[in-house]
């Protein structure tokens, strides 16, 4: 019983503090923005660069919300990946420049392409990288640029997820995942390294960039965002994790159920072995024990053992608020998420297993119009 409950404490430890960007619920020292602060945000000349390929679904709000930031950017440049709808059309119609990219080089993957295609024919001193599925909050981008100014190094972002279909409340626990495991967010983690970056929302200077030649470090991998966070880290450039909420959200695998998994599936077993072996242990720990008072009031209400009955509901309840404590900080996910974790977490555990099967047998899956190998293309 003991050990149970420390696998379940080891839930706090992964995801005991999200840091946010901004004034509101950070822990961003300069609460208050000095003159001189403000007077660095405004002599930045900021690139924001959009890689997109098919968005012409997402695009309008995102480029909508970057229209009505209290901070104006340089240039908003939307790298065009072949895309076959109206994706161009509409960037142009809210004042972006549009990039068209020609077919793929060797050895790149359609993201990296774009963001360094786009980085490449920007003017500004600091880039930041938006997923075309993201947008920001009307001070977002003032929040992200204070801590950029604040903590000079590169700015991290996982976007909060907003939801709209049921469906889309099986994607909450490969969030969750993905944040505790990202090494950034448990009580050591003003002296822990994080493992990597957060690919929808990127903020760095242009000379750390191309010091280390920016997305072309990572042109064959299908988690770009871990390997340039590494390429930063490797060369003494210091990166920043955070949370999204109150900043910048998303709305991921719109499309249904199968893009959600094929989404998932395509690099979960690669940010797997990216992990610390502390996290991943720790992650693994806190799912197995997930499923302890499961088994009790199954076994349990069978045979009538009070005792035990008793302590498989008290632990149910434990893991679902635990749960909801989590999930509310990254996402507007339903209760139910939380109330039926079992349902979720079998499904979560499915697809990571699918995620290891195309992995091995380099199973190709159909990612945006493209065949993609789940493998690292050398």
């Amino acid at each position: 019983m003991i050990i149970r409950f420390l696998f379940w404490l080891t839930g706090f430890w992964f995801l005991w503090k999200i840091r946010f960007c901004g004034k509101s619920g950070s822990n961003v020292k300069h609460a208050i923005i000095k003159n001189d602060t403000r007077n660095q945000i405004n002599a930045l000349k900021i690139s924001i660069i959009i890689p997109a390929r098919n968005e012409e679904n997402t695009l309008p709000r995102l480029l909508n919300s970057l229209s009505r930031q209290t901070l104006k950017p340089h240039e908003v440049i939307v790298a065009n990946d072949q895309s076959k709808d109206g994706t161009e059309q509409i960037a142009l119609k809210y004042g972006a420049r549009v990039i068209n990219l020609e077919e793929l080089p060797g050895g790149w993957l359609g993201k990296p392409w774009a963001c360094y295609s786009g980085a490449r024919n920007s003017t500004g001193d600091v880039f930041l990288f938006l997923d075309a599925d993201t947008f920001l909050e009307e001070d977002g981008l003032e929040k992200i640029l204070e801590c950029y100014i604040f903590y000079k190094g590169v700015v991290s972002v996982q976007p909060y997820h907003k939801i709209k279909k049921l469906y889309e409340n099986f994607s909450a626990y490969f969030n969750l995942i993905l944040m505790g495991s990202m090494n950034t967010f448990t009580p050591m983690q003003l002296k822990l390294k994080p493992i990597g970056a957060f690919g929808p929302c990127l903020l760095c200077g242009r000379d750390s960039y191309f010091k280390i030649d920016g997305h072309g470090s990572a042109k064959g991998e299908i988690l770009e965002d871990l390997e340039i966070g590494k390429k930063f880290l490797k060369n003494g450039i210091p990166v920043y994790c955070f949370g999204g909420k109150g900043t910048i959200n998303f709305r991921m695998y719109p499309h249904g159920l199968k893009s959600l998994i094929n989404g998932f599936a395509r690099g979960f077993t690669i940010g797997a072995r990216s992990t610390s072996i502390l996290n991943l242990f720790l992650v693994i720990f806190w799912i197995a024990g997930a499923f302890y008072p499961v088994t009790l009031i199954i076994q349990n209400s069978m045979n009538l053992n009070i005792v035990e009955l008793t302590a498989g509901i008290v632990f149910y309840i434990a893991y679902s608020i635990q749960i909801l404590w989590m999930i509310k900080r990254i996402g507007n996910f339903n209760p139910a998420v939380a109330i039926f974790f079992p349902v979720y977490m079998i499904f979560f555990i499915l697809v990571f297993f699918w995620s290891v099967i195309i992995n091995i047998f380099r199973i190709n899956i159909k990612w945006k119009g493209r065949s993609i190998n789940n493998r690292k293309i050398k």
